[in-house]
């Protein structure tokens, strides 16, 4: 298994793990924000590849300088996305995605590494925790509509 930074190059990869990652969003609409991320310096995408040079897993980060909840400094770098194949899973696939992803964040002076998980999602919750990450706190955000004028 090697890790790669993303590339133009590679975008029909890392397309087709978004996808699976993220299924609501359409191609184009993954695509156009992989090529948005290759611009800039907040945000990094690293792809695991199989002996065969096959695209197993991917995993999205970036910068963030505003709060993020848990952390005490700033800039955090933050887990945006992590996926690997099913039939892949459970054999250091993440773990080596997530250690690209700290070094390019402690590159970049963070001192500290986050992430979030969906409060019903435990396989994510378990993944994270068998990567080293600890939990903070649970959050459950509402909001109110107000009437105009």
């Amino acid at each position: 298994m090697r890790i790669e930074a993303c590339t133009a190059d590679m975008l029909d990869d890392w397309v087709a793990l978004r996808l699976a990652l993220w299924p609501e969003g359409g191609a184009q609409d993954h695509r156009d924000e992989a090529a948005g991320m290759l611009e800039s310096e907040n945000d990094t995408a690293f792809i695991a590849r199989d002996d065969d040079g096959l695209a197993i897993g991917l995993a999205e980060a970036a910068l963030r300088h505003d709060y993020v909840n848990g952390c005490d400094s700033s800039p955090v770098g933050f887990l945006e996305g992590i996926y690997v194949q099913p039939e892949n899973r459970k054999r250091g696939v993440a773990r080596a995605l997530c250690r690209a992803v700290e070094a390019w964040a402690a590159g970049h002076g963070c001192a500290e590494f986050a992430s979030d998980a969906g409060l019903l999602n435990t396989g994510s919750q378990q993944m994270h925790e068998a990567l080293g990450f600890e939990e903070t706190e649970r959050v459950v955000y509402y909001r109110k509509l107000l009437q105009p004028g």
